[in-house]
This record gives C-alpha cells, structure tokens and sequence, in this order.
C-alpha cells in the first residue's frame, strides 16, 4: 500500500485513470464494498488533535492553577514548619491536611464538572455535520465528512470546506483560500489536468494547481476531485499531530486572567503587612509566619476557576434547550457582553423563503421567456444554490404546468460549460446547447448586467442599448427596489461553436433580456427580536450586500433607523479615521464587499464595542473571524459554521436574545462570587489588623481561617445556578478590576466593624461568662483563647455567609429577590456545618469550644445589625457609581 505522501507525489506525475484503479475507484465513484475496504485499508477521515488533553491532563489541569500553586506551597511551608521542624510531641499536620483537602475538593469538583461540559460540548457538536457532495456507484448523495473515504469522487463547490486531502479531475475557475496551511491570505486558483503536466513535476504538493488539502475552502468555482488522504494522514492532520495548535484568548479569558492577577497582587501586599504587624505585636515570628500563610490562604479564590466552569456549562446546556449550540464554553459569556449586533438581512430580517414574484422584460412587463432562461442558468449551474435559484427554479415548474415552452428544460438542453459565481464580477454564466444553438445564459446585480450588455430584447427583437433603455430599466428598477423588491438582470449571448473555451472575458457584448423581481418579506419575528435587543442595551447593524433602497425598505419594516445608510462605494474612498468616527451612527451599510463587512466590524471594536455577527454565506466568513462572537446556523455553507462560535438550530432573533440573556446571568454568577469572596476576605484583613494591634493573642487560628475558607467555598457552587434579577440583565457587562477593587474598598471594611464588635462582646462578656474570669487573670488562658477564637470563628461564617443574600442583588432579599433554592440549601448547610463544629469530636482537633445561649443572642443581635448597615451601604454605593454588581 503507498504511504499518503507517495499517493499525492504520484497523483503530479501519474494519468488520473492509472491513479483511479490503484485506489479501487472509477468515474462512477466507489462501490459500497469497496468504501468498507478504503475505509479500512487507508483509515478515517477523522483527525486526532495533538491538544486534546489527556485524562492526566485533565486532572493536573484541574487542580494546578495560579491559587492552587499558592495554597500548595503554603501547605509545604506549615508542613515544615509544624511538623518537621515542630518539638516532639508538639507536631501538628492540621493545616497542611485541611489544606490539601481544600485543594483537592476543588479540584475534584471542577475535574468532574469540566467531564461534565465537554460531554455536553461533545453532544452539542454532534448537532453540527458538515458534509460532502460524493459520487459513489454513479450517484451523488450528501454524506458526513468523516465518512468519506480514500478513492471516493467529491464535488466542490463556492463555500465548501475541503474535506480531506484531494486530486483535482475537474475544475472551473476554482480558487481555494489555504491560509491555514501558507499562512497566504490571497486565494489561489488551483486547477485539474487531464494527464500530467511537467510544470508540476518539481513542486511540492502544496504548490502543486493540481492538488487541494483539507484545511482550505473553496471560494468560488466548482470542481470533482479525487479523495487521495484522509484524517490524520492529511497535511493538515500530521501538522495537528506535532504541534499543539494556539487558540488566541478570548476577550473574555483576557479579562479573567487580569481578574486573577489581580487578587494575587492583593494577596502579595496585605500577607507581608499582616506578618509584620503580627511579628512586631507578639514577637512571635514563626507563628506570625504561619498565621500569615493562613491569611494568604483565606485570600485565595480558590473555587473561581471552578465557579467560572460550572456557570459556563450550565449556560450551554440551558441554550442547548434552545435550539443554540456553544461550540466554545467561553462564547456563551461573550454573547452576554456584545453590545452591537451586525448580521446579514437576507433569513434573519426576512423569512429566508424568496419568492419570485415578477419575471419582467425591459419594459417592466411580465415575461416568461425572462423566466426560462433565467431557469436554464439557476438549474444548470454546479455551485451553491443558493434562495434566488431555489425560487426561480420552484416558480418555473409551477408555470410549466401550464405553458408547454417550459417543460422538461432540463432534458432538452444540455450544459457545455459555467462560470462560476464571485464577489467581485457578482454574477455567474451557464453555457447551454440546444440541437445546434449554443448560449451563454448569465445572470446576476442588475447594474453588473447592464454594464456588460450592448443590446436588449425588445418585443423579440434585439435592438442597441441606448442611454434612454438604460434609464428606463434604472428607473423601473428602483421602483421595485422601493416596494422591498430584489432585482436581478439576466442577459444571453449566442455562439456557434461548442468547443469554444469560455472565459470572463466572454461575459461582454451580451442581450439583456429582462429582470428578476424577489419577494423576501420581513419575518414576524423580526420587529419585536430587534425591539428586545433595543431593550438589553444591543443596537443591530445590518451588514448587507444589497443595494440601499431594499435594504432600507425591510429595514423600515422591522423598526430600524433608516435615515443613516452607508454604502460600500463611499466606505472606500474613506480611511479607518473617518470611517470610525461613521460607524457609531449607521445602522445600514448596503452594497458591501466581505472584506468590508470585516472592516467596519474591526473598527466597532477598536471603539471599544462587543461585536457579534451573525452570518451563513462564504462571504460572512472573515467576519465571523474577526467579530468578539460568531454566529451562524445549522444551514450555512461549512466555513460559516466552521469558524463560527455559536450555531443556531432556528435562523431567529428571537433565539438569539436568549442566548445573549443567559450569557449575562452567567457574568452576574460569576461577578458575585469574586466581589462576595473578596470583599469579605479584605474585611478579614481589617479585622485582624486590628486584632494583632489591640488584642494579645490571634483572634483565630491558622487552622480556623483555613476550614472556613473550606467550608465557605463549599457553600458557593450553587452560585452558577442563582436566581438573577431581570433589571440586570438589561444591559451588556463588561468584567472590570477597577469596579471589584472598588467594590473590596467598600464593602470590606464594613464587616469589619461587626469583627471589632465580636471581638469586645468575646473579649469583654462571652469569655469571661464562659471561663468565669478574663483572659489577663484567668488560670488557663489557652481555653478563654479557644472560646474567643471559637466565638469569632463561627461569627463569621455567618456573616460571610448571610451577607451573601445582601450582596447578590441591590435589591431587598427575600423581599424584592429571591435567591435559587440550591443556594439557600448550601448557605445554610454552611452555617450549619461551622456552627455545631464545636460540638463535635472534632472540635479537640480543632481547639474549638462549646458556647452558652449569651453568645448567639449577641451573634444574632450582630447579624441583624450588619444587615442593616450593609443596606444602607449598598444604597450610598449604588447612587454614587450607579451600579452594583
């Protein structure tokens, strides 16, 4: 058997029918027995990614990040500290065990929950198939990508991802974009040779016209070619086999990055200022030393990276429901946070059923002739059908039930040769013969028809097009443009000889014939999707390559601005400067080229937007690309799906504003958690800054801070699946370090004023209650130092944990916001858990002791008081920033 790389350097020197028998297929496609021997003799078309984790991977990854590395060497330290180098008899493993324990819950916890959601990615995924045109046994069918096979004959066409590594044996004016593989931006014409050309003998395969590689897509023309290599034989494949391939961050990954980076920052300062003041308090260093580790500990956000998978998951999973699929988890947040919505009109304005209302001759008079030949190019042409040809098509077998003359067309012509459809001539031809009469039949933009015609059809006779006709069809054109209507032209041009070889250039001196008339009426759906978009703070673009006046009629319809329209002409003669200082106040920019929709995107961005696009066609692939998040639909061609972050299963707004409303209760779960842990951790800091200054012992033990920081993380994965209040979800959110540190500043020294209070209640009335004297005359000061740190201990956790319901609204809980169940569930199970504890057999371990009825009338009486001064906080912050979460 030839090695795929002997089969591709063969396949530039060997004739095409010679290469057909060495892989067991013909001109008709394989047979089905001899697909199961390829299949098996060559392999799948599948590709392994060398950047597929492994299960060990997974693990490491799970419990190896940034906190965890800082707690992990925290826990090395109190190793040494309080075991190896402790006195006999006084060793005590307490800390670094709670320690690895809190380490490896949650580890364990996001390790599960990441199996979780990429088996749910997986599922999700499995909803997307691309597939291949592919002859087998004479006959063409649509079959998945992965299930072809070497030998098998693969027809491509304008918007095809190539799917696999191929021979070409047919071509027209075939361009393939294969920047993945050259890194070459341009497009590249490749072409099929019907027996081996020796200009190709000393290239390399990816050189070679002749040969095509999976990883590019076809950007206009057609071709048939031959499936040489598949999967993790092809070029493509053995790259992703040696090289892990590097996704650029997200923008939100970014902003999570400088989220993290900043709470370890905050941890680097305030642990040394803590270990000094303690130090130079006590005289204790070795024991400030661990007490400070212990701060870095309660610090440490340990359960975000957690907290930030699990709400991404269940975001994918709840738009799953939906009909939309997240290919990449962190595209749900992304979608939350766009704040301009650009996307094509054509299926997501209007109802993406065009129907063909007028076949009309020059004189804007119906004509089924106009008709007929228009059919003749739609049904003929090899490329992507797309709504226009479906709809002439459909209304030309309707009309032939009643008019003979368009009757059986397709058995009574038969086609010579195409030019195949691009964005720059915006019009494709078919060549058709019929008896002797050869014709090329060539349709497109109306403008595009008449500026290749040099005659027109009148009343069947062909006459001079003169400047008056031109007007007059301008003229008519516009009128139609006016009532929503799309205008296509077509034109024909006749020939003697079928043997010609037909170029672009042939595409001039035609006969206009007439035009097209389309009806694609707004969806229902449309106006009251872009009003509730309007409602959450995201304002639509519409992006379109129509002219103006369609664009701005459908635009009226659904409720859009049309007063402020740009078209793709004026958009060239102007810099990014200017353009940009435009962009903000268009809403429609008509007429546009993909490289310009692209533009206009990059400088939303530049202005400090979130842009999502929303886009089917091959031209809406570069902005897709270049857009915060893509989104395209089941139904668009592969390279629209394939670079897109979101697909819909429902080509509807409507959809679209559920995604982007759950994107943003993913932020808001998110934004709790880091505002909650950190400003209450920062209140700690105050708290015991004060301590170690007033009080002659620590107020908690090493130990104690490390279970509450334990306990409390635990009671927080129910926050992914918190209620969120409707008013917050008006608006896109963007993650900011500036509004967190504020929010700290605030926030966290307000608790510490109810520390302080505990403090003086413990120090003052609980201990000596307790203990029967105060601590400076006390017999046994260590146990009226367990009742204090006992008493602060379970203070707060149910302060941390009670202010929960404070903070996760700026509105009044319980009473105007309802927390989810679960979390209810979790945060009381926490204060339950912390308060019994003392109770317990491990409260020896623990050097906790029990606490008289005194003690929680006062916690009680404290709670109650730090509730309320919170919400009078709240209020002062809110007005003075105008927001809260």
């Amino acid at each position: 058997m030839l090695t795929a790389k002997e089969r591709l350097e063969l396949a530039m020197m060997q004739p095409t029918a010679e290469l057909l028998t060495q892989v067991g297929s013909s001109p008709r496609g394989l047979s089905p027995e001899q697909v199961e021997v390829n299949r098996e003799t060559y392999g799948e078309n599948v590709i392994t990614k060398a950047n597929q984790a492994s299960l060990w991977q997974k693990i490491y990854e799970s419990i190896i990040n940034p906190f965890t590395v800082i707690l992990l060497i925290i826990a090395l330290v109190s190793l040494v500290t309080n075991v190896i180098l402790a006195e006999p008899g006084e060793q005590d493993p307490t800390t670094p065990i709670i320690i690895l324990v809190l380490v490896m819950v949650s580890g364990a916890i996001r390790f599960f929950q990441e199996l979780k959601s990429d088996q749910a990615a997986s599922n999700l995924s499995s909803l997307i198939v691309n597939t291949a045109t592919v002859i087998r046994d004479g006959q063409e069918s649509e079959v998945p990508i992965d299930e072809l096979v070497v030998g098998d004959l693969v027809k491509l066409s304008a918007g095809d991802m190539l799917p696999a590594d191929v021979l070409l044996l047919e071509s027209r004016d075939f361009f393939v974009q294969q920047s993945s593989l050259t890194g070459e931006s341009d497009s590249v014409e490749k072409k099929a040779y019907a027996l081996p050309d020796p200009s190709q003998a000393n290239k390399s395969p990816l050189e070679a016209e002749q040969l095509v590689f999976m990883g590019s897509n076809v950007v206009s023309g057609s071709a048939t070619a031959l499936v040489l290599v598949t999967g993790n034989h092809t070029l493509i494949g053995r790259i992703e086999k040696t090289l892990n391939t590097y996704d650029e961050p997200t923008s939100f990954e970014k902003e999570m990055n400088s989220i993290s980076w900043l709470l370890i920052r905050l941890m680097l300062v305030l642990v040394p200022v803590v270990f000094v003041i303690n130090g130079l308090t006590d005289s204790d260093w070795l024991e400030a030393g661990v007490f400070a580790l212990s701060v870095a500990v309660g610090l440490t956000p340990e359960m975000l990276p957690m907290i930030i998978t699990a709400s991404l998951a269940k975001g994918s999973v709840i738009m799953a429901k939906e009909k939309v699929v997240i290919k990449k988890l962190n595209a749900i947040q992304d979608l939350g946070a766009i704040d301009i919505l650009c996307t094509d009109k054509t299926g997501t304005l209007t109802q993406d059923e065009i129907i063909l209302e007028y076949p009309l001759d020059i004189h804007a008079q119906l004509d089924l002739g106009v008709l007929k030949v228009a059919y003749l190019n739609s049904y003929f042409q090899t490329g992507l059908k797309n709504l226009l040809d479906r709809a002439i098509i459909g209304r030309t077998e309707k009309e032939a039930l009643e008019h003979e003359d368009l009757r059986d067309l397709a058995s009574r012509y038969k086609k010579i040769d195409e030019l195949p459809f691009d964005f720059e001539r915006r019009r494709m031809s078919v060549i058709v013969q019929e008896g002797s009469q050869v014709r090329m039949v060539t349709k497109g933009a109306l403008e595009e028809m008449l500026s290749i015609s040099n005659y027109v059809q009148d009343d069947g006779q062909i006459i001079a097009l003169t400047d008056e006709i031109r007007a007059d069809v301008l003229e008519a054109m516009s009128n139609l443009n006016d009532q929503g209507l799309r205008v296509l032209g077509v034109c024909y041009k006749n020939y003697d000889n079928p043997h010609h070889a037909f170029t672009v250039q042939d595409e001039s001196d035609m006969i206009l014939m007439g035009y097209l008339a389309f009806l694609d009426p707004p969806k229902p759906s449309a106006a009251p999707a872009i009003q509730a978009l309007r409602e959450h703070g995201v304002a639509t673009k519409i992006l379109t390559g129509d002219n103006e006046k369609v664009a701005r009629t459908v635009c009226e319809k659904v409720g859009l601005d049309v007063d402020h329209i740009l078209l793709g002409t004026d958009i060239d003669t102007m810099t990014d400067e200017t353009l940009g200082e435009l962009v903000d106040d268009i809403t429609i920019f008509a007429k546009l080229s993909p490289d310009q929709k692209a533009r206009i995107i990059r400088l939303l961005k530049a202005k400090g937007h979130k842009v999502g696009y929303m886009g089917d066609g091959i031209n809406d692939a570069p902005s897709l690309r270049v857009s915060d998040v893509g989104i395209s639909v089941d139904t668009a061609v592969d390279i629209a799906k394939e670079v897109a972050d979101v697909i819909l299963l429902d080509k509807d707004l409507l959809v679209l504003e559920k995604g982007l409303i759950e994107g943003r209760k993913v932020y808001a779960n998110m934004t709790k958690y880091i505002k909650m842990t950190v400003s209450s951790n920062f209140g700690n800091i105050f708290s015991l800054l004060f301590a170690s200054v007033f009080l002659p012992f620590l107020p908690m033990a090493p130990v104690h801070l490390i279970v509450l920081n334990l306990v409390y993380d635990l009671s927080c994965i129910a926050l992914p699946f918190d209620n969120v209040d409707p008013e917050f979800l008006k608006e896109p959110r963007a993650w900011s370090a500036k509004s967190i540190t504020r929010f700290m500043a605030w926030m966290g020294p307000t608790s510490s004023i109810f520390d302080i209070i505990t403090f003086m209640v413990m120090f003052f009335l609980i201990g000596p209650m307790i203990t029967g004297t105060s601590y400076f005359e006390s017999a046994d000061p260590a146990y009226f130092l367990m009742v204090f740190q006992t008493g602060w201990f379970i203070q707060s956790m149910w302060s941390q944990t009670m202010v929960i319901y404070m903070l996760r609204s700026p509105k009044l809980p319980f009473v105007q916001s309802l927390p989810a169940f679960s979390l209810v569930v979790t945060s009381l199970f926490a204060v339950f858990a912390v308060t019994i504890l003392p109770y317990t057999p491990l409260a020896g371990a623990l050097k906790l002791a029990p606490l008289n009825a005194p003690y929680f009338i006062a916690l009680l009486l404290i709670i109650v008081a730090y509730m309320a001064l919170v919400t009078v906080v709240k209020a002062a912050y809110i007005k003075r920033y105008n927001e809260w979460l």
